[in-house]
């Protein structure tokens, strides 16, 4: 790695430290990506009502010969997407009637009742809004139209168990044990979806036989839909042999309450909707958005400021520890082939973490990724950004952080070291108090993470 120059032409901050054009530039390049891939574009991107045809990814509805038309959203982007959806579909919209389950109300019509779902364990309103919504679909006919809008964080946001003996506590303590186990977030949901009344494809089947469109801004991995807020709408690829096996594998029976790993174990444990199941027989899906959306929105910015870009987003799920390592090395290496080249290495998706529980730092998986960064490029004139396209990180009010070569030694003159922060899983205490976290507040959506590393 070259050594950081003398000089820079960047902006100061608030603490009157002269910003880096690269770091400055990670920012930029980040802030655009989430502006171009906002619910709202991307819902008008997709979808056109040609007078009373409403037409998605080519995907015809003719409203009015719809009896009922209901709409259930379920997610941190709830509300954006069914506010973009009902503003699309104009004088329609009066028709709706629905639910819609998020992180925080907004303007919703008359008709349609918000929720306001826990996140990222599950609450009491998350038990009523599984209610709510399986009342709603079951009333549902073969004359009616069902939407559904999907985004991530809808497994904590609505949840009841196929036992429904199983206490809030204990869900959310299995919630917790999931989360906290270091397991990618496909493994996660596959167990969801074989505990849960609302998961899995069966929110599809209460909507049976209604005419169903589920829309998708989607946290996860491309070509797994069905893990996206554990699959409600969509049939099950996973099994319950897959669900026993990741109970093994990540030692989650240890963990996880003593009345809720039966349920997965039992030989007549019921299994989830697969392909082919009578309730898709008139379901179709379309993706609004994704992590490749954000990806690329983000190389569209770094290309227009001269930056050359590279995608390599084949760290998905693995530990942020490997991944440092690897996109650190892929960035020297891009570096050396194009030693003029200003180098922007792109990689969307998610890394984990596994956090002891009883740790009481604070921070999330893309605050400790840029700290586990700063470690290794301390010293250079190397940038490293990682963040949340929800704008929450883990446990922080941040939604990442932006580090730098000086990061370490600025921690060391703050008197709170790297490796400290890092051991402590305390990487917002650190990064906070040196002023480099990225704080935008809830975006209303949800595209995974996106790490931005530059290498002037």
């Amino acid at each position: 790695m070259e050594a950081l120059p003398q000089q820079n032409n960047g902006a100061e901050d608030r603490s009157h430290r002269i910003l880096s054009a690269p770091y400055v530039a990670a920012k930029d390049i980040f802030l655009h990506a989430l502006d171009a891939t906002r619910v709202a574009v991307a819902m008008e991107r997709h979808m056109v009502l040609d007078a009373d045809m409403m037409v998605i990814d080519g995907h015809r509805y003719d409203l009015p010969q719809y009896e009922r038309l209901l709409l259930v959203a379920i997610g941190k982007a709830a509300v954006p997407m069914a506010s973009s959806f009902l503003s699309q579909v104009g004088e329609a919209a009066r028709r709706f009637e629905g639910i819609v389950v998020g992180a925080k109300a907004g303007p919703l019509p008359e008709g349609i009742q918000f929720i306001q779902g826990g996140h990222p364990s599950p609450t009491e309103a998350s038990l009523e809004a599984a209610a709510a919504i399986l009342q709603l679909l079951e009333s549902a006919t073969a004359r009616d139209l069902v939407v559904f809008l999907i985004s991530g964080g809808g497994s904590s946001m609505v949840e009841q168990m196929l036992d429904r003996d199983i206490t809030l506590a204990e869900i959310a303590a299995t919630h917790k044990a999931l989360v906290e186990s270091g397991a990618p977030i496909t493994a996660i949901n596959t167990v969801r979806k074989h505990l849960s009344a609302v998961k899995g494809g069966r929110l599809a089947a209460a909507a049976a036989p209604a005419e169903q469109i589920s829309l998708f801004v989607s946290d996860v991995p491309a070509g797994e839909l069905d893990a996206l807020a554990s699959g409600p709408t969509l049939p099950d690829r996973s099994t319950l042999a897959d669900a026993r096996r990741i109970l093994s594998q990540f030692n989650l029976a240890a963990n996880m309450p003593e009345r809720v790993v039966p349920l997965l174990l039992a030989d007549d444990a019921p299994e989830s909707p697969k392909p082919g199941d009578a309730a898709f027989a008139r379901s179709h899906q379309a993706v609004l958005a994704d992590s490749i959306s954000l990806e690329q929105a983000a190389a569209s910015r770094a290309t227009e400021l001269g930056w050359q870009v590279t995608l390599d987003s084949s760290c998905d799920d693995w530990t942020a520890e490997a991944a440092a390592a690897y996109l650190l090395k892929r960035l020297e290496d891009l570096k050396q082939a194009n030693p003029r080249a200003r180098v922007c290495l792109l990689s969307a998706g998610e890394v984990t973490v596994r956090v002891p529980s009883e740790s009481q730092g604070h921070g999330g998986r893309n605050q400790h990724f840029a700290l586990l960064c700063a470690r290794e490029m301390a010293g250079s004139d190397r940038v490293v950004l990682s963040a949340g396209s929800d704008g929450i990180d883990g446990n922080s009010p941040a939604a990442g952080a932006i580090v730098d070569g000086a990061t370490a030694s600025r921690a060391d003159t703050a008197g709170y070291p790297v490796a400290k922060a890092l051991r402590d899983f305390d990487s917002h205490g650190l990064l906070a108090l040196l002023g480099d976290t990225i704080s935008t507040g809830p975006t209303g959506n949800n595209l995974r993470d996106l790490r931005i590393l530059l290498a002037p």
